[in-house]
């Protein structure tokens, strides 16, 4: 088993040259947002989840955008609720957000 049940890189780049990047979609906001929500849930630490600030992953066009391992899952996201319908139905329920998963 890994040393967490659930890691999630949030893509906070941002790109110099103007070309599209999570970072211009409040990214890093939503990723503290993220990481403090399962602080409050007790979710985080080892053999729980983790959440990480990622460079770019590469996926601009759809950003902004995180990775759920090890279940190597893609997601899209623009708000809180977003990422209170991660939490609450990946990381504590383990279903898939289908509306919010980007082409792998």
């Amino acid at each position: 088993m890994s040393f967490y049940k659930h890691h999630l890189f949030f893509c906070t780049n941002q790109r110099e040259n103007g070309a599209a990047c999570c970072a211009d979609f409040n990214a890093q906001e939503l990723r503290d947002y993220a990481k403090e929500l399962v602080k409050a849930l007790k979710l985080s630490g080892p053999k729980k989840c983790r959440v990480n600030n990622a460079g770019c992953l590469d996926r601009c066009a759809q950003g902004p955008v995180l990775v759920v391992y090890p279940e190597g899952v893609w997601y899209k996201y623009s708000s809180k609720t977003d990422i209170d319908e991660i939490i609450t139905e990946h990381l504590q329920k383990g279903h898939i957000v289908e509306r919010l998963l980007i082409d792998q």
